[in-house]
């Protein structure tokens, strides 16, 4: 959910946690992702196919829960988010399940008063019999604020 004020540079630090941001993937989702982005790739849209691979049924699309990632970094920054939102990379470790529960999130790493940029570590996470996994982990998000 976006705010209606942008998250003042002034009042970040090192450390400080951006508000998570939890989904449940359904069917829709991922089929809506696969239209939208052209990938029909059988391991997102046919549950046989993806069980004869290993999988128990198919699976989100890797930037389908990168997508998620980001809307937690713009909502969390508010009114021109997506503006300030100037690079986001991720390692994609782990698959998502239709049903999972996933959450974004992240934490201050770096600030740069020069430029008035954050950068942040960021994550997002899926619980399965009581282990956290990371589908996206390693990932870094470069956010540079208007002035003051």
């Amino acid at each position: 959910m976006t705010k209606d004020v942008m998250t003042p540079f002034d009042d970040l630090s090192v450390g400080s946690e951006i508000p998570s941001l939890a989904r449940v993937v359904t069917r829709e989702d991922v089929k809506r992702y696969a239209d939208a982005s052209g990938d029909q790739n059988p391991l997102h849209q046919d549950d046989g196919f993806a069980r004869a691979v290993g999988f128990p049924g198919i699976i989100a699309h890797g930037m389908f829960t990168m997508g998620h990632l980001a809307t937690c970094i713009t909502g969390w920054l508010g009114p021109h988010g997506a503006d300030a939102l100037k690079r986001l990379r991720v390692q994609f470790r782990a698959p998502v399940f239709l049903g999972d529960t996933i959450v974004a999130g992240g934490r201050v790493k770096s600030l740069h008063p020069d430029t008035r940029t954050a950068v942040l570590d960021v994550w997002v996470t899926v619980e399965r019999d009581g282990t956290t996994e990371y589908p996206v982990r390693k990932g870094e998000a470069e956010v540079r604020f208007g002035a003051a």
